[in-house]
């Protein structure tokens, strides 16, 4: 964006040196003319003389000894407003130069500048502060954007890669089994298209405004827990289910999906050994619409879990991936966090004791 050409005026430090010389003189010169005005209006005009105390001075007397003195101290008084403003201004300026320089760095690229404007707090300290924080999240986008682009290339490279392989392989054996090639062709394509829908999807989620509407959370995890009851018996996953009604505003599509993303990734890592889940919806004080996924499982760490929201982010989990589900292509939890997002809300990811994964959302009412 090109800056618009503005013909350069007084600069701000001016603007407030010469309105605090301004006050100065406007309060110098009240005062002395309240002085002024008592003079001549106290003190006779005429000759004066007593004969006990002798020459006794008159308005002119003391016109001609105030004045004079007077108007220099006035010149002084304004000459110390213009001074004191400049230094004062120049003093109380420092931190917006200090704005102005950073904002100036970020422009050119250096997202890692920041003021950490040091001293009390005051408005501009604030605004400083908000500026920090606003660069601080610009950056973590962006380099949240680069590892997306990074990991999505891959993921979408993958694919082509593994078919031309196979191609290859195919086209130089005579006696390659086709039925065989053909099945690996279209799992290969399956998960190809899984990634790109779960792409369009993100996108959509983070860019378009979602439709709010009165709905219940608790439908949205009775609705997921249905679709999921098949994959969790072919799994021998138990499913234990406390879905009161937790009522909330938004995207009745986009909240089943996230509960199905949840119930979904907790199939797919619940473990080998007594596989199980809770999934729990409720209303909380403040009028919070409260949804828990909660899943046995491998050991996990807190500095794996928090990476889980990433796009393509997957943990070191040894557990079957459900076929079909996002979570299978690392986007999974991604797209959940967009969802919680778009709607205000927050998730949360903890290990669980003893193993697995916890999983609240909560969301406005």
């Amino acid at each position: 964006m090109n800056i618009p050409y503005r013909p350069r005026g007084l600069s701000i430090r001016m603007k407030l040196t010469l309105t605090y010389a301004g006050v100065a003189a406007l309060a110098g010169g009240v005062i002395w003319a309240v002085a002024l005005a008592y003079a001549v209006r106290y003190v006779p005009t005429g000759p004066l003389h007593d004969p006990d105390r002798g020459f006794i001075p008159n308005q002119q007397d003391l016109l001609n000894a105030f004045l004079p003195r007077a108007t220099l101290a006035y010149a002084i008084v304004v000459l110390a407003g213009f001074v004191g403003g400049w230094f004062l201004a120049g003093r109380m300026l420092r931190p917006v130069r200090a704005i102005t320089d950073a904002a100036r760095l970020v422009s050119q690229g250096s997202l890692s500048h920041r003021i950490a404007m040091p001293g009390a707090g005051d408005e501009l300290h604030d605004l400083a502060d908000v500026f920090d924080d606003m660069v601080a999240q610009v950056e973590g986008r962006l380099n949240e954007q680069r590892r997306f682009a990074a990991n999505a290339s891959h993921e979408l490279r993958t694919p082509l890669a593994v078919t031309r392989t196979m191609l290859e392989v195919a086209a130089t054996d005579p006696n390659a089994d086709t039925e065989q090639l053909i099945a690996r062709l279209a799992s290969v394509n399956d998960r190809a298209s899984a990634t790109i829908e779960a792409l369009l999807l993100l996108s959509r989620v983070d860019n378009v405004a979602v439709t709010r509407m009165p709905t219940d959370l608790s439908l949205a995890a009775e609705e997921a827990l249905e679709s999921a009851l098949p994959l969790a018996e072919r799994r021998g996953v138990t499913l234990i289910q406390r879905c009161d009604p937790a009522p909330t505003v938004g995207d009745p599509v986009l909240l089943v999906r996230l509960a199905a993303n949840l119930i979904g990734n907790a199939i797919a890592y619940s473990g080998a050994a007594e596989p199980t889940i809770w999934v729990c919806t409720e209303t909380r004080p403040g009028g919070r619409a409260v949804l828990t996924v909660e899943n046995t499982g491998a050991e996990l760490s807190a500095e794996a879990v928090a990476t889980f929201t990433e796009p393509f982010a997957r943990g070191e989990r040894t557990a079957r991936r459900a076929e079909g589900d996002t979570a299978g292509v690392g986007l999974g939890l991604a797209i959940t966090a967009s969802i919680v997002r778009a709607h205000g809300g927050s998730l949360q990811l903890q290990p669980r004791p003893g193993g697995g994964l916890y999983a609240e959302v909560s969301i406005p009412s």
